[in-house]
């Protein structure tokens, strides 16, 4: 099967913008590497956070016509 023009997808045609300035390191320490008890502690939470559900935000009791 032969790759025709209309075959191409055009939003790879285009070249990645470049990184922003924020993401790189100028001089300084190198990161450290995690141990592996950082590693498997962020796994468990991560994990934890995950199944756990956020609360809503309480209604209000009253309704608009009462508050004012």
């Amino acid at each position: 099967m032969s790759s025709t023009d209309r075959d191409v997808d055009h939003a790879l045609a285009y070249p990645e913008p470049p990184a922003s300035p924020l993401w790189h390191r100028h001089g300084g320490a190198a990161a450290r590497p995690l141990t592996p008890a950082e590693q498997k502690r962020n796994c468990e939470l991560l994990v934890l956070v995950q199944r756990t559900t956020r609360p809503r935000s309480p209604r209000p009791t009253q309704t608009l016509a009462e508050a004012s």
